[in-house]
C-alpha cells in the first residue's frame, strides 16, 4: 500500500511537469504563428533587409490608414518631409538657449527594432526643439469625436523633458518655421516628467464667450501609476478620444488611465461661480472671531513660581571614582604638523586639531564632574489663565457674496477652437525620444486599426525579445538579495507538503506496533496459557494422594524454569530489535522497555500467586491428612463420578484471583 501511493504521487508530479512543458511549448508555437506573414504581396518600394542585430524578425509594412484621417505619419520613408524645424528665439530667456537648434533626425529604434520601421527622433540634450506639420484638412469641433494617437519610446530613460504633443490653432497668420512655445494652440496632450513628478498633460483652451479671453483648463491627473511607461524603454501608445458629450479618455497602450467631463473634471472649471465674494466687503473693526477667551477673573496661585527651572541637578548622584578632574577631553594632535603653505598673515595662526584624549580612555571621564539633571518637581511653568466661552464671540467673518460679473455658462466645452496643424515643441535633458505614426481621425476603430499595424508589431517584438520568467527573477534579485528567501520559501514549501503528504514517515508507528504491542500480547498469551496450567494443576492436586505432592511440586518448578526461559529469550529477541533499529528510535526503545518491565512486574505477580496458592494447597494436604482413609476413597469416588467437586474449587480459586 506503501509502494503504491508512492508510485501515485510519483506519477502525478511526472504529469503536472509535462503538462506545463506542453503549455509553454504551444505558447512559443502560438507566438511563432503569430508572426507569419500576412499578405504575400510585395511592401511599396524594396523589401526591407533581415537586421543581423534583431533577434526576432517580422515582416513589417507601412500602415496606411482606413477610413477618414486628418493626419497621418509614419517617417518610414527616412525624411522629414512635410515636416517644418523652428527658426525662431525663444522669449524671456538668455540668448545662448534662447533659439530652437535642437536636432530632429529620422531613425529606426535602438532597440527592438522593426526592420523597415522609422521615427522621428529628438536628438540634442538641453536645448529648445520645435518641428509641426499641416494636416490634411482642419480639423473643426462640431458632432464628431476627436482621436488622437501617437508612440513614443523614452530610448535612454527621462530625467527631465517632456514629449507631449500640440494641436496648433487656427489663425490667418499660422507658419509652421515661426512655431514656438507662445503660438496659439487647442490643446496639449502627451507624456512630460521631471525629477519624480510623472504626468500626462491634456490641457485644452477654452474661449470666454465673454470677453473671448482663452484660458487652459487642465484635466484630473491620472488614475495609475505612470513611472514604468518613462523608465522601460519600450514603445507605448498614447490615446486621446473627446467626444461630443463633452466626456474624455486617455489610454495608454489601448488602456484606459484616465476619464471624465469636460464640465467637470478640469481646473479651473469651465463655468465660473454665479456668485463671488465682494471684494470691496471688509471686516468691521470690532468683529470678535474669538470662540475662547482668558478668564479675566482668574489669579495666578502665591505659590506659583515661574522662574523654577525645568531642569535640576540630581541630588543623589556622585562622581565616579577615578574620575580626572585635571584631564581635558580633547587635546591637540602631536602627529599634526602644520601644512607647508599655511600663511599665518592671511590664515592666522596654526592650531593642531583636537583629538580625544588618551588618558581618558581607561577613566570614567575627565573634565569638571557635573551631576546629571532631572526633571523639577517643583517646575510649572509660565502660569497662564484657563480659557472660557467668549460671551461676545461672533464666528468667522466672511465676505457677503455678489452676483460675479463675469459669469456664463458653457455646456459645450467640446466646441473649442479648430486646429490645423499638428507640432513638438519641446525641452529634454536626455535625448533620443522617438516618435513615431501620428494620427488625427473622428473614429476609433480607426486609430485601432492602425495601431495594430504599427505598435502593435512593436509590441510583440519587444514581448518576444524580453528575458525568460527565471532571468526577470534573477535580475530581480541581483538588484534586491532578499528576494532570495521569498524564492527559496515559494519553491521548498509546496516540494515539502508534496514530500510529507505523499512519503510519511511510517518507521516510528512499525516500531512502536513491534515494540509496544507485541509484548502486551505476548504478556496475555502466556497470562491464558498459566491460568490453563493452573486449572490442570490444581485438578491434579485435588484428584491425587499425598504421595503425588512431590511431584507436582516438580511440576511447579518446571514451569517457573520454562517461564525464565522464555523471558530470557524475549529479552534477546527485544535486545536484537532494539540494535536493528538504530538511535533515531531511541524514543519508542525507551517505550518498549518500559513495557518489557511491566511485563516482568506483571511475571512477578504470577509467581506471588502461584507461590500464595501453593500454601493454600499444603493447607489443603494437611488437612486431607489428618482426615480418614473413607474420606480420602469417598472424595476420590466423587471426583471420578461426577467431578463436580474440584470444578468447584476451581471455580472459587479463579474467581478469587480475578
Amino acid at each position: 500500500m506503501k509502494l503504491r501511493l508512492g508510485w501515485t504521487c510519483l506519477l502525478l508530479l511526472s504529469l503536472a511537469a509535462t503538462v506545463w512543458t506542453q503549455e509553454e511549448g504551444l505558447e512559443d508555437e502560438e507566438d511563432e504563428e503569430a508572426l507569419v506573414e500576412e499578405d504575400s504581396e510585395e511592401a511599396e518600394g524594396e523589401e526591407p533587409v533581415a537586421d543581423s542585430n534583431v533577434s526576432f524578425q517580422v515582416t513589417y509594412q507601412t500602415p496606411v490608414p482606413t477610413g477618414e484621417v486628418y493626419f497621418s505619419a509614419t517617417f518610414d520613408e527616412g525624411s522629414l518631409d512635410g515636416w517644418r524645424v523652428s527658426k525662431m528665439m525663444k522669449e524671456d530667456v538668455d540668448d545662448d538657449i534662447a533659439k530652437y537648434d535642437g536636432k530632429w533626425e529620422v531613425e529606426p529604434l535602438k532597440e527592438n527594432r522593426v526592420p523597415g520601421d522609422m521615427g522621428l527622433v529628438l536628438k540634442s540634450r538641453a536645448k529648445h526643439h520645435a518641428i509641426a506639420a499641416l494636416l490634411d484638412k482642419p480639423f473643426v469641433f462640431q458632432d464628431k469625436p476627436l482621436v488622437l494617437q501617437y508612440e513614443v519610446n523614452f530610448q535612454d530613460g527621462i530625467d527631465c523633458g517632456g514629449a507631449y504633443i500640440k494641436l496648433l490653432s487656427t489663425t490667418d497668420n499660422l507658419d509652421l518655421e515661426q512655431f514656438h512655445d507662445r503660438t496659439p494652440y487647442t490643446i496639449m496632450f502627451g507624456p512630460d516628467k521631471c525629477g519624480e513628478d510623472y504626468k500626462l498633460h491634456l490641457i485644452f483652451r477654452h474661449k470666454n464667450p465673454l470677453n473671448g479671453d482663452l484660458e487652459e483648463k487642465h484635466a484630473k491627473r491620472a488614475d495609475v501609476d505612470l513611472k514604468k511607461f518613462y523608465t522601460d524603454k519600450k514603445t507605448h501608445l498614447y490615446t486621446l478620444v473627446l467626444s461630443p458629450d463633452n466626456s474624455y479618455e486617455v489610454l495608454i497602450d489601448q488602456s484606459s488611465v484616465s476619464k471624465g467631463s469636460l464640465l467637470v473634471d478640469v481646473v479651473p472649471p469651465v463655468n465660473p461661480q454665479k456668485e463671488i465674494d465682494d471684494p470691496d466687503d471688509a471686516k468691521p473693526e470690532d468683529w470678535d472671531e474669538r470662540a475662547k477667551i482668558p478668564d479675566p477673573e482668574a489669579m495666578k496661585p502665591d505659590d506659583w513660581d515661574e522662574e523654577a527651572p525645568a531642569k535640576v541637578d540630581d541630588p543623589d548622584a556622585a562622581k565616579p571614582e577615578g574620575w580626572l578632574d585635571e584631564e581635558p577631553e580633547f587635546v591637540s594632535d602631536p602627529a599634526a604638523d602644520k601644512p607647508e603653505d599655511w600663511d599665518e598673515e592671511m590664515d592666522g595662526e596654526w592650531e593642531a586639531p583636537q583629538v580625544p584624549n588618551p588618558a581618558c580612555e581607561t577613566a570614567p571621564g575627565c573634565g569638571t564632574w557635573k551631576p546629571p539633571m532631572i526633571n523639577n518637581p517643583l517646575y510649572k511653568g509660565k502660569w497662564k489663565a484657563p480659557l472660557i466661552d467668549n460671551t461676545n464671540y461672533q464666528g468667522v467673518w466672511r465676505p457677503r457674496k455678489v452676483v460675479n460679473p463675469d459669469y456664463f455658462e458653457d455646456l459645450h466645452p467640446f466646441k473649442m477652437t479648430a486646429f490645423y496643424a499638428v507640432g513638438l515643441e519641446l525641452w529634454s535633458m536626455t535625448p533620443d525620444i522617438y516618435f513615431d505614426n501620428f494620427i488625427i481621425t473622428h473614429d476609433k476603430e480607426v486609430a485601432n486599426r492602425w495601431a495594430s499595424d504599427s505598435w502593435g508589431l512593436k509590441k510583440l517584438v519587444a514581448s518576444a525579445n524580453e528575458p525568460g520568467v527565471i532571468s526577470q527573477l534573477t535580475l530581480a534579485a541581483e538588484e534586491r538579495p532578499w528576494l532570495w528567501i521569498i524564492y527559496i520559501l515559494t519553491v521548498g514549501l509546496p516540494v515539502g507538503l508534496v514530500v510529507l503528504f505523499c512519503w510519511p514517515k511510517k518507521a516510528d508507528d512499525d516500531y512502536a506496533y513491534k515494540k509496544i504491542d507485541k509484548p502486551q500480547r505476548l504478556a496475555q498469551e502466556e497470562e491464558e496459557e498459566g491460568e490453563e496450567e493452573e486449572v490442570e494443576e490444581e485438578g491434579e492436586q485435588e484428584s491425587k494422594s499425598k504421595s503425588q505432592r512431590p511431584k507436582k511440586q516438580r511440576t511447579r518448578g518446571q514451569q517457573q524454569q520454562q517461564q525464565k526461559e522464555r523471558r530470557r529469550r524475549r529479552e534477546q529477541e527485544e535486545e536484537e530489535e532494539e540494535e536493528e533499529e538504530g538511535e533515531e528510535e531511541g524514543k519508542t526503545v525507551e517505550s518498549s522497555r518500559a513495557e518489557r518491565d511491566h511485563s516482568q512486574e506483571q511475571d512477578g505477580e504470577e509467581e506471588e500467586e502461584e507461590a500464595e496458592e501453593e500454601e493454600e494447597e499444603e493447607d489443603v494436604s494437611k488437612s486431607n491428612e489428618t482426615g480418614s482413609e473413607d474420606e480420602m476413597r469417598d472424595a476420590d469416588e466423587g471426583s471420578q463420578s461426577t467431578g463436580d467437586g474440584p470444578k468447584q474449587a476451581v471455580r472459587k480459586r479463579r474467581v478469587r484471583k480475578d
